[in-house]
């Protein structure tokens, strides 16, 4: 089984599901992971407090890539309030596959710029999610 969730990474890392900038977007946040170099910028276009479009650009390890990837698709049409609920158990699950302590925050960066864009954070703590 594990080894078809890390052909499903390789595939969003290899193929990136909403890849790109989205020039309209109402947030824009990015993030960066100073102990490997991964990097996430997520855009988000809300209307009526409903996520109606994300878009994300970033550069780093298929863990992170592929995690912004996933998320990025789970989030078209969620509410803010409830992409606000999103905590790591999600985004692991999405992953599929054991994470270890020294990819955790290479898995975890996508829901910081999250978090961090959805509350207007500048600077948000690892611990908070």
């Amino acid at each position: 089984m594990d080894d078809l969730y890390r052909e499903n990474i390789l595939e969003h890392y290899k193929h990136p599901q909403n890849f790109g900038e989205l020039p309209a977007a109402t947030i824009v946040h990015e993030e960066h992971n100073p102990l490997c170099g991964d990097q996430i910028t997520l855009y988000l276009l809300i209307e009526d407090e409903i996520i109606k479009d994300v878009r994300f650009r970033g550069k780093g390890c298929a863990i992170s890539q592929a995690a912004a990837s996933m998320l990025s698709e789970e989030l078209v049409g969620r509410s803010v309030e409830d992409a606000r609920t999103l905590d790591k158990q999600a985004v692991l699950d999405l992953l599929g596959i054991p994470i270890g302590p020294v990819r955790i925050k290479c898995a975890l960066l996508v829901l910081k710029a999250l978090k961090a864009g959805l509350y207007g954070l500048t600077d948000w703590e690892d611990d908070a999610w």
